[in-house]
């Protein structure tokens, strides 16, 4: 009895309100296998359900349903904590995914960044899912978008410590934010942006200062950089303007963003240069020709509503509902039997569950997938399930994509069978926009900007004066109600009759210039800094899940450092 009012005790502390003994004992043993994902889900879904039910119960009779980390949209009733973790960002790689199609784009990389942090993730004809990700330092056991994110927002902080120049990773937030919001803030990558002329406060609405009732504040900004530049001249023995201190810092922000998309595409095998990138968020249009020179990219993709496409792609998303068992048995003709008559049973519990949420059963789509992975290692790879032959080719051709071999005479095993139902969404409808009969968009100002270390006279225009097959060569900047585009030199945006704005390199990037000044150089020293040890980090990521060793694979006992020709420690990679 004691046994039982303990267990009864727990389980109600986890959050269950009608709670018996035999009740208990099912979550607490579910600890068991799946880690800290259970402890995770007694936490949230209690706080989760209590406001999921009352915004249920402010639409009577309407049917609603919640955007998971997974991409799919659940019925009220069957969101789960462990479901919400990044549902936000899931919600924009859905719209991205979705807009990007209709545009003839099916390979993006979304590039999503707004006030705190920018979050990137790639799309192949297919969204990419993690089925173990580590969120805040906690490991969590559900399928989520697979989502890189680096702590290069709006709010980004800058800093210079008497050596180097770095952005962020502390954020000035929404309040006070940055500098030029007028709450007393710390120059941040808008102030950046506001002091190379990128955002302009007369084009921005006064929502600002105590009151909410004032424009952004430009002297400030400024004034901050000034100051700051004269520490940086002093601290180096070399003259910098304002206007260069800030270029360097969104220098900086912009090879952060360009390590975070390296993570989920060259560190994975893909060739990024065939992929487009596709801006959304309040602050990526601002620094998406930058990001995009930087990893060699040629072609941007901003959709009208990029300022807002993570809302808009929870409308677009499918419901979904997924299914997976674990069976760790070797991959052969003997076993594909047990295989397909499990994935069968998965796919129809998956394909039943969305016909208890109101999904018509014919028209409920289930795709069945085995986790697999070479005996003996850990990094299993997602392939759909066909016939054998099949399947042994196509995890070969992934395995050798992803980690750069295959050994094919090697035992292979099933780790797990999975399926995965769908219920289609509502389809993104876009607006015919009709072409110009002659002339071309009205300028409404013309204003001066700092880029690739000189000033330019860019034009101002209106993103909603805009007709199908209107070009704008850059450097020009595109006003827009929830978001700023910049058209960097070299680079010409036109506008689609989709109204989708496709902004490409259309002439070839500056040839580089000797980068020793003969002293350390504060932007130099930070932009090296990240390079190094992004490549360092990426070794470590590619020994880690290549390697058979406990010790490396799990308890993560080895490091990944780069050195001089005489033995000096460039980089060393936090493994």
């Amino acid at each position: 009895p004691q046994h039982e009012q303990r267990l009864a005790q727990l389980a109600r502390e986890a959050g269950f309100t009608q709670v018996s003994a035999s009740h208990a004992v099912s979550p607490l043993l579910r600890l068991v296998p799946r880690g800290d994902t259970t402890v995770v889900d007694a936490y949230l879904s209690p706080i989760l359900r209590r406001y999921v039910d009352q915004v249920a119960g402010e639409l009577p009779g309407t049917k609603v349903y919640f955007m998971q980390s997974n991409g799919g949209l659940t019925a009220a009733e069957n969101f789960q904590g462990k479901d919400a973790i990044l549902s936000g960002p899931a919600g924009g790689i859905v719209g991205a995914a979705r807009t990007a199609g209709m545009a003839g784009f099916d390979r993006i990389i979304g590039f999503d960044m707004g006030g705190t942090s920018t979050d990137v993730a790639l799309y192949d004809r297919g969204f990419e899912r993690a089925f173990e990700t580590a969120v805040a330092g906690v490991r969590m056991r559900a399928p989520m978008m697979a989502i890189n994110t680096v702590a290069a927002g709006g709010g980004s902080i800058l800093h210079f410590d008497g050596a180097r120049m770095r952005v962020g990773p502390d954020s000035a937030g929404a309040n006070p934010g940055p500098a030029c919001y007028r709450r007393g803030g710390p120059l941040a990558v808008t102030d950046a942006n506001v002091c190379v002329g990128k955002v302009q406060p007369r084009h921005f609405p006064a929502i600002f200062g105590p009151n909410g009732d004032q424009p952004l504040d430009a002297a400030i900004v400024r004034e901050k950089f000034a100051a700051l530049a004269a520490e940086i001249s002093a601290a180096t023995g070399e003259a910098r303007s304002a206007e260069q201190v800030a270029e360097g810092f969104l220098q900086i922000a912009v090879a952060n963003m360009a390590n975070a998309i390296k993570q989920v595409s060259v560190q994975k095998g893909h060739d990024v240069t065939r992929f487009a990138l596709q801006c959304f968020g309040g602050a990526a249009g601002q620094h998406a020709c930058l990001v995009a020179d930087a990893l060699g990219m040629e072609t941007v993709f901003i959709h009208p509503y990029a300022g807002v496409l993570s809302a808009y792609g929870m409308g677009l998303a499918d419901q979904t509902a997924m299914r997976e068992q674990a069976v760790e048995i070797p991959l052969n003709a003997e076993n594909m039997v047990q295989v397909n008559t499990l994935a069968d049973r998965l796919a129809a519990d998956a394909t039943a569950a969305l016909a208890e949420q109101g999904a018509t059963p014919d028209a409920v789509t289930a795709a069945k997938s085995l986790h697999l992975r070479y005996a003996g290692t850990e990094a299993a790879l997602i392939i759909p399930l066909t016939d054998l032959d099949s399947i042994r080719a196509a995890f070969t051709d992934a395995h050798r994509r992803r980690f750069g071999f295959a050994t094919p005479e090697r035992p292979v095993v099933v780790e797990t069978v999975a399926a995965e139902a769908t219920f289609a969404g509502e389809q993104a409808r876009e607006a015919t926009l009709s072409a110009r009969s002659s002339g071309s968009p009205d300028t409404i100002d013309h204003v001066s900007i700092f880029t690739g270390g000189k000033a330019w006279d860019a034009p101002v225009l209106d993103r909603t004066s805009l007709l199908a097959g209107d070009r704008i060569a850059g450097p020009a900047l595109i006003r827009e109600a929830n978001a700023t585009t910049v058209v960097e030199p070299g680079w010409t945006a036109e506008v689609t009759s989709l109204d989708h704005m496709v902004l490409r390199r259309t002439e070839a990037r500056p040839n580089a210039v000797a980068a020793d000044t003969g002293r350390p150089d504060p932007v130099l020293l930070e932009l090296f800094n990240n390079l190094f040890m992004n490549v360092a980090e990426q070794t470590g990521a590619v020994l880690q899940n290549t390697s058979m060793s406990v010790n490396i694979k799990e308890r993560l006992d080895f490091s990944c450092a780069i050195f001089d020709a005489t033995g000096h420690l460039v980089a060393n990679a936090p493994h």
